[in-house]
């Protein structure tokens, strides 16, 4: 149960990337150009997600555990290393450059392009290297 209802989850946040149009890489390299035409649907697409969180983290904290699993379970890390501050670098170039972030990339599967394409595949070869140089604990 645990993993179809993270597979909802999914269809949802797609669903909602969709239907708010953050799909369309020019929506948000629209947002990034401020000295530009600036379109600022993706602020209100954000606060929209965080006054979703902010309500939904207080009502799930009232209880004593998850609906599909045993506990919560939160990062217990809380520094700021090498790694985490290269990786949102590497995060918001590749953002800015293609307009896209992970989940509307994988949302806008049905209509293929080569910046898509080629903004997955690094994708995946940045998580296939992040898994090779993760440091030993």
């Amino acid at each position: 149960m645990k993993t179809f209802m993270g597979y909802v989850a999914g269809l949802l946040f797609g669903l909602g990337l969709a239907i708010s149009g953050m799909t369309d890489p020019a929506r948000v390299l629209g947002f990034l150009d401020v000295a530009g035409a600036w379109d600022p649907t993706l602020l209100f697409v954000l606060g929209g997600a965080v006054v979703t969180a902010f309500i939904g983290y207080r009502l799930v904290w009232r209880r004593d555990a998850p609906w599909f699993a045993g506990c919560f379970t939160l990062p217990t890390r809380g520094d700021l290393d090498s790694r985490l501050l290269g990786g949102a670098a590497l995060f918001s170039i590749g953002w800015g450059l293609s307009g896209y972030c992970p989940g509307p990339a994988v949302a806008s599967l049905g209509g293929a392009s080569e910046p898509l394409v080629a903004l997955l595949v690094s994708m995946i070869v940045g998580w296939w290297l992040a898994s090779r140089l993760k440091p030993k604990s």
